[in-house]
């Protein structure tokens, strides 16, 4: 389960099928050197981005 302390690039290299989710919510973290130490949940509110919509969008990405 992805959490929102959870840090961007682990999820990415873990679940490289949740890349689509963080473009959709336009999250370009993954292109930044920042990913290697940013949360979900910091990056979610730095862009302003409904966090637990990310989560579930995340969560379900990984599942099917």
């Amino acid at each position: 389960m992805i959490t929102k302390d959870m840090i961007i690039s682990d999820i990415i290299s873990l679940h490289p099928e949740t890349l689509h989710v963080f473009r959709e919510f336009n999250l370009d973290c993954y292109e930044c050197q920042i990913a290697d130490i940013e949360t979900v949940g910091h990056g979610a509110g730095v862009h302003n981005v409904a966090l637990e919509q990310l989560l579930t969008s995340l969560n379900s990405a990984i599942k099917n």
